[in-house]
């Protein structure tokens, strides 16, 4: 393939005059959030016909790329989670239509496996891993880096001709791109202040007031690492911070005493701010702090959370797709618990997983082994063997 370099507006907008008209692209990125809260795009990878462009999104207007992720061309990416976070930040904009390689192995027997597995599984192929040390930043990039940047496209668009084909055969197309829709709709990241907490694992078990405080210094850490464009770590550790919620100091003095802080976490108005913080956390009330939204199985259902989780697994193997597409335990746990917007409640999951779990549940049906080691859901028999 031709590989080019691109760090010129103007050949950036020929580039995306060609993939306005193309029918399928693929796009990789290279970025860093190591010391950043926005992860810092540093080079973009598009491929399509013959084709590869290496990007400089520290030389072009990356919001130009926008028109060409608004065309109607189907996008072909690898794990795209964070390509798309990436792309929604800097462009403005996430692709009409997204096919992920990863997501769609899935469907087909692999177990949402890396580029490099993939690649290699299907066409034999072994491409370098990268070099997760790699300063993509810095200029100019070597010729090694060049290449290898380059390989993580350069399969793609085979790739999606392989894999369209697989799950057309299985009769799974359908389930993999609506998987890839719901993927990538969820490439648009909202953090919200008041949700981060929920992410602080330490913190999930509090209660009360102990609660209400880590919910608000979280918000509040959450609210200045993205004003200064840091790390939440960089400004509250997550010790320092369940600390906090459970010392509730009132002054400098006791901020001071919480392990994890020290005066480098307190210059200026950040020590009055997190008080302040303290402070409002105090004054909610203990029923106000929630975790995220859990399904409350039945006392007398969870045991059945086991068994179906067991059987799950087993049918994933026997029909050749990643456990986690089929069902997860949360999943089994919503539908379960009558979970409004269970997945297993709607679409092909429904009939697959969803009805014969019902039918477990309702004693119409039993779990037996196989005699070689497997489970099998057959219609129960109602015949006690004792």
């Amino acid at each position: 393939m031709n590989i080019r370099w691109i760090d010129t507006d103007l050949a950036f907008s020929e580039v995306i005059d060609q993939l306005v008209g193309a029918d399928l692209f693929g796009i990789d990125t290279e970025f860093h959030r190591e010391r950043t809260y926005y992860p810092q795009l540093a080079l973009v990878q598009i491929v399509w016909g013959n084709e590869i462009v290496l990007v400089d999104p520290l030389a072009v207007d990356m919001k130009l790329f926008s028109r060409a992720l608004d065309s109607p061309a189907t996008v072909v990416m690898h794990a795209a989670s964070q390509d798309l976070e990436v792309l929604d930040l800097v462009c403005g904009s996430l692709p009409t239509r997204l096919f992920d390689t990863q997501i769609a192995a899935g469907f087909t027997g692999h177990s949402l496996p890396s580029l490099v597995s993939l690649v290699e599984r299907e066409f034999g192929v072994r491409i370098a891993k990268g070099d997760r040390l790699t300063d993509w930043l810095r200029r100019p990039l070597s010729a090694e880096q060049r290449a290898y940047a380059a390989s993580d496209v350069a399969h793609l668009l085979p790739l999606y001709e392989r894999l369209t084909e697989q799950l057309g055969a299985r009769g799974r197309l359908d389930w993999a791109l609506a998987e890839c829709e719901l993927a990538r709709q969820r490439g648009r990241v909202v953090r919200d202040p008041e949700e981060a907490w929920l992410r602080i694992k330490e913190a999930r078990s509090l209660r009360g007031t102990t609660a209400g405080i880590a919910k608000e210094v979280a918000a509040w850490r959450e609210r200045r690492a993205a004003q200064l464009d840091q790390p939440v770590r960089f400004v509250l550790s997550d010790l320092a911070l369940v600390g906090v919620a459970q010392r509730a100091p009132t002054s400098l003095d006791d901020l001071r005493r919480v392990r994890g802080l020290d005066d480098r976490n307190l210059r200026g108005r950040v020590g009055d701010e997190l008080l302040a913080a303290v402070a409002a956390g105090t004054r909610l009330s203990p029923e106000r702090p929630r975790h995220e939204a859990t399904a409350e199985v039945d006392r007398a259902l969870r045991p059945a959370v086991t068994l179906v989780s067991a059987w799950v697994s087993q049918l994933a193997r026997d029909i050749e797709m990643d456990t986690s597409l089929l069902a997860t335990r949360s999943d089994i746990e919503a539908l379960l618990a009558s979970t409004d917007g269970a997945r297993l409640k709607v679409g092909w999951r429904a009939s697959l997983v969803g009805e014969p779990i019902r039918s477990l549940v309702a004693g119409d049906a039993a779990l037996a082994f196989d005699g070689n080691g497997g489970l099998l859901l057959e219609r129960r028999s109602r015949e006690p063997l004792l």
